[in-house]
């Protein structure tokens, strides 16, 4: 059994580094251009948001709106620091200090927020989030609606890898304990978890912090990439946009959040072309998806190896049949 487990774990290992591999030769032969790597930041940045606001809604089974609320105090948090000590020290200092300020305020929001259930949760979280959007927009130090510009960039392909590969690392770890267990047998009956003696408040609230933590790390990967932020990044639309990709992924799979967020990306820039009908054909591609897909591109199964194998046995037995029949 170590042996069949030190194989997977070599086998991801090798998959990981042949995805950074490949995409630094693209980017190093320019054949991914600054305007693909913008694309591909984002990316990056919403598997992270993604990744987290899964592990909330999709493994605990807390309906949550108020998402990019904690991302806007990981990017102003960042870019403060950031713009004081403009060094890399100064980003790596913002980017933990965005991340335990964002969880710190997922502690606050959690206790009170997470006792309730359903929409009453979802307009909680959400009211949170506008909570936290008016406080950017009145500080001083954040420059109001103007928003804090110039903020120097220190985020490049190999910090966004590290960041995401990071973010799903820990989630999927997490979910393989007795925490992250404790947490799935909330979403599927709360009450026979409470029976069982398990916490849900207490697992509630670890899930929320932890997405809360994640989504301060991809906020201050967002500030110290994009140079410039505004109080509307965390606003109303960008929760919705992080609950987009992780329903189409699939609520319950890491693997489908990711495969989401690199479908809507690739479909935004082949829209990019139709600027006048661009929302209009993505809002068609979401509701055919859905209708034909409703649990996602996913479900709630992860992506690995054997999915390929076994579709590569359906399809030779299918081959062999056919030829049978003739």
């Amino acid at each position: 059994m170590k042996k069949l487990f030190e194989a997977r774990g070599m086998k991801k290992i090798f998959l990981l580094i042949l995805t950074y591999g490949i995409v630094q030769l693209l980017i190093s032969t320019n054949i991914i251009n600054y305007y693909l790597q913008d694309y591909l930041a984002q990316i990056c940045i919403n598997i992270i948001l993604a990744l987290g606001l899964n592990l909330v809604t999709g493994f605990t089974g807390q309906f949550s709106l108020g998402h990019a609320g904690f991302m806007s105090i990981g990017a102003y948090t960042c870019a403060i620091i950031n713009m004081n000590m403009n060094s890399t020290a100064g980003f790596l200092v913002g980017l933990f200090a965005g991340a335990v300020l964002a969880a710190t305020v997922g502690i606050v929001v959690g206790l009170p927020t997470l006792r309730l259930k359903g929409d009453y949760l979802a307009i909680a979280t959400l009211g949170m989030a506008e909570i936290i959007r008016i406080v950017f927009l009145n500080l001083k130090i954040t420059n109001g609606a103007a928003g804090l510009s110039q903020i120097p960039q220190f985020v490049n392909w190999n910090w966004l890898f590290i960041f995401t590969m990071g973010t799903l690392i820990v989630i999927s770890n997490f979910l393989k304990s007795s925490h992250g267990r404790a947490c799935i047998s909330i979403r599927e009956d709360e009450i026979a978890a409470e029976a069982m003696g398990i916490n849900t408040i207490k697992y509630k609230v670890i899930s929320f912090v932890i997405g809360a933590f994640f989504a301060g790390i991809a906020g201050a990967l967002y500030s110290s990439y994009f140079y410039f932020i505004k109080p509307d990044i965390g606003g109303f639309s960008k929760s919705i946009d992080i609950l987009v990709i992780v329903v189409l992924g699939g609520m319950g799979s890491l693997s489908g959040s990711i495969l989401s967020s690199i479908l809507l990306a690739v479909i935004s820039v082949f829209l990019s072309r139709f600027p006048e009908i661009r929302m209009i054909i993505y809002s068609l591609i979401l509701v055919c998806i859905m209708i034909f897909r409703p649990q996602g591109l996913m479900g709630s199964k992860e992506l690995s190896l054997n999915i390929f194998k076994n579709a590569s046995k359906k399809l030779v037995n299918l081959f062999s049949v056919k030829k049978g029949r003739v």
